[in-house]
């Protein structure tokens, strides 16, 4: 449900027009099957799945208003806004903030006055994530040299989608030893549906696409092609970057980025956007991992779909955001005159469940949320012993 009230903000001695956006998500179980396989009991807002990608326009505020109708607390978490001075609407459950009770309702006030670019919300609480509450967040651009460079935006939200609710597998992995366990093999969405039914794009000759591509994925990787075009990478994780030319992009759980994709001259062929679908944690099973699909291009509809020789990952340009410059020419904070080093290992744990460390110290859970910790502690809490 969304309303605008339009504000009138008075910043440096000119007048920008505003709005306040509102989105009130009733958050509730339902029984749906997404991929064409099973049917189970999953989380949406509204009663329905997938729930639609929020749009607004930076500047405007963003008031986002969950009520709880779960057994269980709830948390929204925008991801990738840096939440400056208002930590308490980061949506972490139990870190920086307590969840929203069972039969309550809570708004976030979202400031978007100095962000733009490609996000996404889901929850922070438990699993509640990976079970269906989460949606795309696009905070389109104000920056006319931006509009410039594109004639269409175009959104590529991609999702894990399990066999069962996720607190399942999770209490599995609690208990059991992954040596024998049944390896888990999500299936994939695109814009919210069965990656098998990916319903096309279609491009005009010689017209420049924006596409925007999502990872709302909790544990696979996703590889993104289109053969035949270049793509020019313009945005990172909401930061934009000079166009840095790239044949594909390899998204981890959480990352975005922006492409410009000019179409083709003619409309000889249709394409094929490669989408594929993998994880270097879980063997190799043909037809579950890696799982390869492809989302239609069409130029026009009885033409062929062009296709191209099979090439090794080795031999695709792919993105890689440590040469790609910023738009806004920042200058290094030199000379540096200390590093800190981390390093991160992954490990196994007793009964082979798998954990990460930090150097040599693993992690693990603490019993008492930290919020509590730190509202029940006193000063013990600002004690460094």
């Amino acid at each position: 449900m969304l309303a605008y009230t339009l504000l009138i903000l008075l910043a440096g001695g000119l007048q920008v027009l505003a709005a306040r956006v509102k989105v009130t998500w009733d958050v509730g179980y339902l029984n749906i099957s997404r991929d064409g396989s099973t049917t189970w009991r999953a989380i949406g807002a509204n009663g329905q799945l997938p729930i639609p990608p929020i749009y607004v326009t930076q500047g405007d505020i963003l008031e986002l208003t969950a009520i709880n109708h779960l057994d269980k607390p709830v948390s929204l978490h925008a991801h990738g806004l840096f939440q400056r001075n208002s930590a308490y609407y980061d949506g972490a459950g139990f870190t920086t903030e307590c969840g929203i009770p069972p039969g309550s309702q809570f708004t976030y006030i979202i400031e978007t006055r100095d962000q733009s670019g490609t996000y996404w919300v889901h929850s922070h609480y438990g699993t509640e994530g990976i079970d269906g509450l989460r949606t795309a967040l696009v905070i389109l651009d104000q920056d006319a040299s931006l509009l410039d460079e594109y004639d269409e935006d175009v959104l590529l939200a991609l999702e894990d989608w399990g066999q069962e609710p996720n607190d399942n597998l999770l209490e599995r992995l609690k208990t059991l030893s992954l040596v024998g366990m049944p390896p888990n093999h999500p299936s994939v969405l695109i814009n919210g549906i069965n990656a098998n039914l990916s319903q096309p794009i279609r491009f005009t000759p010689g017209r420049r696409y924006r596409l925007r591509v999502i990872s709302m994925s909790f544990t696979y990787w996703f590889k993104v092609r289109l053969p035949g075009h270049t793509m020019q990478v313009i945005e990172a994780d909401g930061i934009y970057s000079q166009p840095s030319a790239a044949d594909g992009l390899d998204l981890g759980p959480g990352q975005r980025y922006s492409v410009i994709i000019t179409a083709q001259e003619l409309l000889e062929f249709n394409y094929a956007l490669n989408v594929t679908f993998y994880s270097n944690f879980i063997a190799r099973m043909q037809g579950l991992t890696p799982r390869y699909h492809q989302v239609p291009i069409v130029y026009r509809d009885d033409a062929p779909i062009k296709t191209f020789p099979m090439i090794e990952d080795h031999e695709v340009k792919w993105v890689d955001e440590l040469f790609m410059e910023p738009r806004d020419k920042q200058i290094l904070l030199e000379p540096v005159d200390q590093h800190i080093v981390r390093n991160v290992k992954a490990l196994t744990r007793e009964l082979g469940i798998p954990s990460y460390a930090f150097g040599d110290y693993a992690y693990d859970p603490v019993p008492v949320p930290p919020l509590l910790t730190a509202l029940t502690t006193g000063n013990m809490a600002l004690s460094p012993s």
